[in-house]
């Protein structure tokens, strides 16, 4: 069976890091992800992935990384049952990250901070074609 999720978003708060009982470190947060096409009002939907690191990785990721950077997620989708307050039976889903990484430069990170999360636009928006692409007709491509 494979369980393996890659995920780039923004922070929609900084990590805050935690110790369990038995002294594991550990962290919960939010990441807002664009989804990569427009809804019928023209802006993009965004999913708010919800991610729990552990040990090292959650060390890592509250020592580096604050609300609005860009962050790179390796991990796998878990679920839990739980109940809540008035006992009813819920399922949590959550992806719990293996890795993390930087994907953006300090000084694009701290510009992209100063934005609040829903406010970043997606390539096309910001004339895209930063790597300097060409157009290729269909009838061009040699497959």
């Amino acid at each position: 069976m494979l369980n393996k999720v890659i995920l780039t978003g923004r922070l929609t708060a900084t990590p805050e890091l935690k110790t369990t009982t038995g002294g594991i470190s550990v962290t919960t947060f939010s990441i807002a992800v664009q989804r990569q096409y427009k809804s019928a009002d023209g802006s993009y939907p965004t999913d708010f992935i919800n991610i729990v690191a552990w040990r090292s990785t959650a060390e890592f990721i509250t020592r580096f990384f604050e609300k609005g950077q860009l962050i790179a997620i390796v991990g796998s989708i878990q679920t839990r049952n739980y109940e809540d307050k008035t006992g009813a039976k819920r399922t949590a889903f959550e992806v719990v990250a293996d890795e993390a990484q930087f994907v953006e430069s300090k000084r694009e990170s701290a510009a992209a901070a100063a934005r609040p999360v829903g406010e970043f636009k997606a390539p096309a928006e910001t004339g895209g074609n930063t790597m300097n692409f060409e157009e290729v007709e269909d009838d061009e491509l040699p497959f």
